[in-house]
C-alpha cells in the first residue's frame, strides 16, 4: 500500500488545492493520505514552515520520499505512483 503524509496547515489553501489534486488521482490508484499539521510540533515547524505544504510518499517497504511542495507536482507524482 502507497502511503502519503501532508504536511499542511489548517488555514493554508495551498494545503486544501493539493489535497483536492492528489485524491484525483484515487481513481487510478490506491493509497492512504494522512494529515499533519506542522504547526502542532515545533521540530515540523523547523523543517517544513515555509514550504507547507509539503507531501512525502511512502511505498510498501520503501523509505520516505518527499516528492513536492507548494503545489502537487504531477509529473513527481506519477513517476512516484509508477
Amino acid at each position: 500500500m502507497t502511503e502519503f503524509t501532508l504536511y499542511s496547515r489548517s488555514y493554508c489553501h495551498l494545503c486544501d488545492d493539493m489535497l483536492e489534486a492528489l485524491q484525483s488521482y484515487t481513481a487510478d490508484h490506491v493509497f492512504t493520505v494522512k494529515l499533519v499539521d506542522v504547526d502542532a510540533d515545533d521540530e515540523l515547524v523547523a523543517l517544513y514552515d515555509e514550504l507547507v505544504p509539503v507531501l512525502i510518499g511512502k511505498k510498501e517497504g520503501g523509505t520516505e520520499q518527499q516528492i513536492c511542495h507548494y503545489f502537487l507536482d504531477h509529473a513527481k507524482l506519477k513517476e512516484f505512483l509508477s
